[in-house]
């Protein structure tokens, strides 16, 4: 289950309508019709290199590659075919992946400046951040002990509306190219999406 949702990206308030700009990828059975592996993620699905942009046409663009290259469809092909259907496929799903978890799109629109948003050496977040974080992983932890669904509910939906705001700064920061403060606010959505994911389980607990 998704720590949080993304929220509504161009076309849903997020900025103007790419759709014209930016059409749906279209392919032909056929081992020389298989995706360019050399293309990025966001070429790969016809789609501006935003952080914003419409949820739906990534969908839509997923769903229209894997009807041409999902591997059944070369069951009955050579060797080489079933192997690129498999290898195309892959690397849609993983694509498709990034860029449907906003941590993950951030992070890889990142990547394609040279930039690792998640170091393992460079995990440093600011202490004001990590104070207030604590503050909620105990209120969590006490309204786990005392199964209280409301509660649990209530600091779920603290969590991913906390979490949208930070979203929306970090477009911003990316659309001025302000890589460092991006850098830092991915790592900060990174920890409430594991925060979210953690109340998540706590209600799944419970409710069960």
């Amino acid at each position: 289950m998704r720590a949080f949702p993304s929220p509504g990206g161009e076309g849903e308030g997020g900025g103007p309508d790419s759709r014209a700009s930016y059409p749906l990828p279209a392919f032909r059975a056929g081992v020389k019709n298989m995706i360019d592996f050399s293309q990025d993620y966001f070429t790969l699905f016809g789609l501006p290199p935003r952080y914003r942009f419409d949820p739906d046409r990534l969908d839509l663009a997923y769903h229209a590659l894997q009807r041409e290259i999902h591997p059944d469809r070369y069951a009955a092909a050579g060797e080489t075919e079933r192997r690129l259907a498999l290898q195309s496929s892959a690397r849609v799903n993983e694509a498709y992946r990034a860029l449907k978890d906003p941590v993950g799109r951030a992070q890889y629109l990142l990547s394609m400046r040279g930039i690792d948003a998640l170091a393992e050496k460079d995990t440093e977040l600011p202490g004001q951040f990590l104070e207030s974080e604590l503050e909620r992983r105990e209120a969590v932890a006490d309204a786990h002990a005392g199964r209280d669904v409301a509660r649990l509910g209530a600091l779920l939906e603290q969590v991913r509306s906390d979490a949208a705001a930070l979203e929306g700064s970090l477009a911003d920061q990316l659309d001025a190219e302000a890589w460092e403060d991006a850098r830092s606010a991915v790592r900060e959505l990174r920890f409430l999406s594991k925060v979210a994911g953690d109340i998540e389980a706590a209600l799944a607990e419970v409710e069960g």
